[in-house]
Order: C-alpha cells, then structure tokens, then sequence
C-alpha cells in the first residue's frame, strides 16, 4: 500500500505545470466557495439570531389556536406555579410572559392604534435588551408599575414626551371595555420605523388590569440561548403539554417569511457553487483526459507484464485523488485567514444599505462563520468530483487492449 502511494503521488509530478495548474484551479474554486458560504451563513446566523433576540425569542407557548387568532380572549390562565414548572421541563431556563392587544392612543384630538404589550420588566430586558433601547426616561422597576414606555414614533404622532399622560381605549377580555391614563415614563426607539408607530410597553399586572385579564397571559416565550436548546425544549414541550389546551411554536414557525427567504438565499448559493464546480470539473477532467492518453502505452506495457488491471486503476484513482487534493488544501489554506479576519472584522454597511438594514431591527454588520463543516464539505465535494473524473481512466484500462496500446 505504502509503494502505491508513493509511485501515485511520483507520477502526479511528472508534468509539474499541468499539475500546479490543474490544483490552482480547484483551489479558487474551495477558496471562492468557503469563503462564500462561510459569509453567507454568517450573515443569516446573525440576523436570525438578532430577529429572534428582538422580539419573539426561540420559541413560544400560546394557548391552542392563538397564532392562528391572535385575541385576548385566547389567552392562557397563568397559575402561580405555572411559570416554575414549565421552567423546569426545559432545564430551569427562563420563561417571559407577555399580554398582548391593540388599543387606540390618543391624546386631545390625535388618536392612532397600538400595541399594548404588557411584561415582565426584568425578564423581557434580559431576553430582548428593551431597556437599551430606551433614549428618554427610566426603564420599569417592577410588575406594578403604572406607567408605560412608549415607542418614539408614537411620541413624536402624539406630540408627547416623558412625563404626559397617554390615554388607551380597547376591548379587554371576553369583551370587556378596557380604559385607562397612564403616565409616560420612558421612550424606546426600534430601528424599525413601523415599530417605532406601534408599540407601547407596561408592566404585567398594569395590563392584566388594563384589558380585565387578570392572571392571564398571550404567549410565554421561552428564554433559550441556541438553535440546538430550542429543538430539544420545543420537542420536549409538545410531548409533556396537553396538545388540546397549548400550543408550543419554534422560532422556525414564529417567522417562517424569513425562514423560507434564507432557504431561497442558500438556493441561489447553491446554483453559483455548483455552476463553479461543473466549469472546475471540466478543466479537471482535461487533465485526467491527456494524462490518460499520454500513459496508453505506459499503461499497455504495465498490463501486458501482467500487472492487475484492479491494482492500476487503484493507483490512476490515487494519483487524480492526490491531484484534487492539493488543491483542496491549497484552497482551505488560502480561505481560512480570509474568512478568520471577515470573522474578526465583519463587514459594517453604512448609508442607506444600513439604514434598510436597521428598519428591519438589524445590526448592518455581516460576519463569516469558522466552522470546519464548511470546509469538510468542500473537501468531501472535490473528493467526489474527483472519484467521478477517475471513471475515464477506469473504463479505458478495463477495456484496454496492450498490443493496440503499445502499436500507437
């Protein structure tokens, strides 16, 4: 085995130009390409991980049919001990509990609709970071407070600032008329110009009492770090809680328009590498194609000496396997300290690329990801590449005639 390797790895250093051409090739083509997805996954894995951060967590239970109709009147009946046990079934992590509905603000003659979102103070910052995002006044100090934090939109609509009074009208539970002032006490601003005109923020008690839902809740988000938290808890859930009375969503389900915009993305990623390739592929096998041709007689005197035609297409195999490797790892090579500095120093968009950036609650800041699947998977791609290039040099020792070969 040791001397097969060796006379493979001899020969593919015959022809040293068409050699280090050959692997040049497959190395721009592992380097593009990791470089590309590692950026690709890197941008998606922070926006995915800022969208969910922002508002809706990694997954959420609401009662049976609430997402589907989201009214006060599908809340859940939150039992005192409801929010320890749930925390317990997913490792004592933390679950956030929110009330949700819209009403109208106003404020003299001016009057526009709203989200009122009523939580707990500590619990949603330590989940969605609201307390940073408060450019005027003071955060809540505790459920009972009877104030609420108003969106900077909604401020600049009704002409108000911290300290006026907002006045909220809606329906409450099963119908209930639902009124009530209360005191401005601090300003938020998202960078989303529609949440900015949307939401109005109080805490949990303040709101149960505002709508007439006293102990209820609209959904319980969960309080998970990861991707992999969140599939293990989500399934864990389903399994424990009654199907009938709850239903329990991941973050897949919470917003599938931007699931389904970064399958279409790694689509598209796909294509372009997989168009790279094919033209790599090509230029590969116009190498197999001449080495095969100009070794026929090599290869007719080898079988005629009685040399296993097995064993000398094992060794063809090796020697293009020992071709696209170079390359392959020429190409990690060349990829691992550009996606390593991207990965260190993101890519930072200004103007008006962050400002669309920034409407969706964006960070603009596109890192790359250092994973070794990505290059394993580059590797296991050319290695393929490579197996199915040695297919011609296969075919033409089996069917090799020496006398023939050793004629021309």
């Amino acid at each position: 085995m040791k001397q097969w390797l060796i006379l493979a790895w001899r020969n593919i250093w015959r022809n040293k130009r068409r050699t280090l051409i050959s692997a040049a090739s497959v190395a721009f083509a592992v380097m593009f390409a990791t470089s590309m997805s590692s950026l690709q996954k890197g941008g998606w894995d922070r926006m995915l991980n800022n969208v969910v951060h922002f508002y809706f967590g990694y997954g959420q239970i609401h009662a049976q049919g609430y997402w589907d109709e989201q009214t006060i009147d599908r809340s859940l009946e939150l039992q005192p001990d409801t929010l320890a046990v749930l925390s317990a079934m997913i490792g004592n992590k933390p679950i956030v509990p929110r009330l949700e509905s819209f009403a109208l603000a106003s404020t003299g003659p001016i009057t526009m609709g709203v989200l009122v979102s009523g939580i707990d103070p500590s619990g949603e910052d330590s989940l969605t970071d609201l307390a940073d995002r408060l450019v005027a006044g003071q955060y809540f100090t505790s459920q009972a407070d009877d104030g609420v934090l108003v969106a900077e939109g909604i401020a600049e609509e009704l002409e108000l600032a911290v300290g006026d009074t907002l006045v909220l009208l809606s329906q409450g539970y099963h119908g209930v008329s639902a009124a009530g002032k209360y005191p401005i006490t601090g300003l938020v601003s998202f960078g989303s110009p529609e949440l900015n005109k949307l939401m109005v923020y109080m805490p949990l008690e303040t709101a149960q009492y505002f709508f007439g839902a006293e102990g209820r809740a609209t959904s319980l988000v969960l309080g998970l770090d990861n991707v992999k938290e969140a599939k293990a808890a989500v399934s864990l859930l389903r399994r424990q809680l009654d199907p009938a009375v709850y239903e329990v969503l991941d973050w897949e389900q919470l917003i599938p328009d931007l699931v389904q915009a970064r399958g279409l993305d790694d689509a598209g990623n796909t294509i372009i590498i997989l168009i790279l390739y094919l033209i790599i592929a090509f230029g590969l096998f116009g190498t197999v194609l001449m080495m095969t041709k100009e070794r026929e007689y090599e290869f007719g005197v080898l079988v005629a000496i009685g040399m296993r035609r097995r064993l000398l297409t094992g060794v063809v195999w090796v020697e293009i396997i020992f071709l696209a490797a170079v390359g392959a790892l020429m190409g990690m090579a060349l990829a691992l300290p550009i996606v390593w500095y991207f990965h260190i120093n993101p890519i930072v968009f200004t103007g008006e690329m962050a400002q669309a950036y920034e409407q969706y609650g964006v960070e603009p800041i596109i890192p790359t990801v250092v994973e070794s699947w990505i290059f394993v998977k580059q590797a296991l791609i050319i290695f393929g590449m490579a197996s199915l290039m040695a297919l011609y040099p296969w075919l033409k020792i089996r069917t090799l005639s020496p006398v023939q070969s050793m004629r021309h």
